[in-house]
């Protein structure tokens, strides 16, 4: 029966956003060792490849690392990092890492007009939805609605999430949003969009 309860108190936490972020911001520093080698001690990853998660919404964080668990998201780095890890291990790693200040990045000045006008309006020709309508104006996300959060993201990381969106390769996003806005979207428009949210504080 307790076992059943503690199991039952997890799931809570996972399903809330704000309980997540109750996590224990302490106990998660302990077990962020293994993550500074690709993520920094600080969540502010030094290669664009891999992502940023300082300032990152808890409820995402703990989404993406389960996901990478179960392997409804793949990748061959991340799986075997997220395997041992309890649930309760990945609310106190979200509470860690979302409690840490994000580095600001800059945008290549070329790119920054269309990536703007993409982000803000999306393409109605093509059917690009507004990146802004589901992350926000200002790239914040909606954890309400676990929409990550986005400015300040390394522009190669948005690039290479856009492509295996639009591959298929990624597929753990909510009712294939992700997948059905980026299969509209072409190279030079991904490779936009993704300097202007680099630039976006």
């Amino acid at each position: 029966m307790n076992k059943w309860l503690i199991s039952l108190s997890i799931a809570a936490a996972l399903a809330n956003p704000a309980v997540q972020a109750a996590g224990d911001a302490a106990a998660g520093q302990e077990k962020s060792a293994v993550c500074a080698g690709c993520h920094n001690a600080d969540g502010n990853s030094v290669n664009p490849l891999w992502p940023k998660i300082a300032g990152q919404h808890p409820g995402y964080i703990v989404q993406q690392l389960q996901d990478f668990k179960s392997g409804a998201r793949q990748d061959p780095v991340m799986a075997p990092m997220a395997m041992p890890l309890s649930d309760e291990d990945m609310v106190n790693l979200a509470a860690y890492f979302s409690a840490q200040e994000q580095t600001h990045g800059e945008a290549a000045a070329d790119r920054v007009e269309r990536g703007e006008k993409l982000y803000r309006g999306g393409n109605l020709a093509t059917g690009v939805s507004a990146c802004a309508a589901c992350h926000a104006p200002n790239g914040v996300g909606n954890p309400a609605a676990n929409f990550p959060a986005l400015a300040g993201q390394h522009a190669t990381y948005i690039e290479k999430a856009l492509k295996d969106f639009r591959a298929g390769t990624r597929n753990n996003d909510n009712a294939q949003m992700m997948q059905n806005v980026a299969a509209r979207m072409t190279d030079a428009e991904i490779a936009a969009v993704a300097q202007y949210i680099q630039g976006l504080r």
